[in-house]
């Protein structure tokens, strides 16, 4: 009996010391992200959300590493409560172990999987699952949980094979109790009250696609 205990002591510690090694993909990828000091960016912004209606809009994006992006256009205001950012900055901002999944087929596409567990209390991320090309050295999907403004995905395509940054970013949304991760404003939008009411489950996407970069390398 007592034999039985410590293998399975055993085993225990296994995996507690396999979860608290950092994968080193990971830490290829942040490290990469890292060397990008500053980058702007042109965006092209379609909403797909069943009770808004608004059309394609165009805004600026600005990254400076260590804060959020910024958005700004002239012709709305774009405030996201969370999950445009595409840089992982809130991942690495508070200690976390990962956890190696396996490998899962994407679009054609082999992709190391993993979970990302934040060990401080502070974090507002709950849970992190994160599809990653490991040859490419970048992240190709996200799937975010958090504390207080639940989840979202974010899908990303890039133009060429070497590059850093996506040309394309698609975040999906799941929102109870009409919690809208983002506030627009804007003359020619239109939003149906009734039918987001009438909505038991609030979904919706944001579709970025990115052009003119200028980005800092340090």
């Amino acid at each position: 009996m007592m034999r039985i205990v410590y293998c399975l002591l055993f085993l225990l510690s296994a995996q507690v010391i396999r979860a608290q090694k950092i994968d080193a993909d990971l830490i290829r990828i942040k490290q990469r992200m890292d060397s990008v000091k500053h980058f702007s960016a042109t965006v092209t912004l379609d909403l797909d959300v069943p009770f808004i209606r608004m059309p394609t809009k165009k805004a600026q994006i600005k990254y400076t590493k260590g804060s959020r992006m910024k958005f700004s256009s002239q012709d709305f205001v774009m405030l996201p409560k969370r999950g445009l950012d595409f840089s992982m900055n809130e991942i690495f901002k508070h200690p976390f172990i990962t956890v190696d999944r396996g490998q899962e087929k994407r679009n054609g596409k082999t992709l190391k999987v993993i979970n990302v567990i934040p060990t401080d209390a502070q974090s507002d991320l709950v849970l992190v699952t994160l599809y990653m090309d490991a040859r490419a050295s970048r992240i190709m999907e996200s799937e975010i949980n958090t504390r207080k403004d639940g989840s979202y995905t974010l899908l990303m395509q890039y133009a060429a094979a070497n590059n850093i940054l996506p040309n394309y970013v698609e975040a999906a949304f799941a929102i109870e109790r009409l919690k809208i991760p983002f506030n627009f404003m804007g003359k020619d939008t239109k939003i149906d009250r009734k039918k987001m009411r009438s909505m038991d489950t609030k979904t919706g996407k944001i579709k970025m696609r990115l052009s003119n970069y200028d980005i800092n390398l340090g």
